[in-house]
């Protein structure tokens, strides 16, 4: 289960299938920060010892993904180039308490949520696209983006109580709704 507290637009996955050069650069964005942010964690938190080795094999994995959507690029001679971020990433994590554990549960359960909203677009992206080398590179990843938001939840739940890391998800899944239905029309991943 993902967690999610809403579904994405039919108008995202009419702007994503028409920007799909858009949607591969930002998704190598997304693996690229999202293997920054599991060593970020490792380096924040290094007395949370029962994160060392989940977060840098996620790491590891999110690299390898990162190089299988940049040799994608390479084959389609699409540049590997800076991009105007999404703020979707930004606005959820200023939901992040400050104080600990609070400000490393939010964080873990942040990067839940991304990695559950990345799977549900895939899956859409995956279902949708009538390239279908494009196709399968996205079934072949909703597994390991499942699993991923899994690792987080379930970190975070070695913290502190499972059933106030359950409520906290749910306040931060309402938030993150918010952040999908209002975000800008632009052709990323977590728009």
């Amino acid at each position: 289960m993902l967690n999610l507290e809403s579904e994405s637009s039919s108008d995202w996955l009419n702007r994503a299938l028409s920007g799909m050069d858009e949607i591969l650069l930002d998704h190598a964005h997304c693996e690229k920060k999202a293997a920054s942010t599991a060593l970020s964690l490792i380096f924040r938190y290094p007395e949370q010892n029962h994160m060392l080795q989940p977060l840098s094999e996620l790491a590891r994995e999110e690299l390898c993904h990162f190089e299988i959507v940049i040799k994608l690029l390479d084959d389609r001679e699409i540049p590997y180039t800076k991009q105007k971020p999404s703020p979707y990433a930004g606005q959820l994590m200023s939901c992040v308490r400050t104080s600990e554990p609070n400000r490393l549960i939010d964080t873990l359960l942040c990067c839940a949520l991304i990695e559950a909203r990345s799977c549900e677009r895939m899956q859409l992206l995956a279902d949708h696209l009538d390239d279908e080398t494009l196709a399968q590179l996205y079934r072949s990843l909703l597994a390991s983006e499942a699993r991923h938001h899994g690792i987080y939840v379930g970190l975070a739940s070695q913290i502190m109580d499972e059933a106030i890391v359950r409520e906290r998800l749910k306040e931060i899944a309402l938030r993150e709704a918010e952040i999908i239905r209002d975000a800008p029309a632009m052709v990323r991943m977590h728009t």
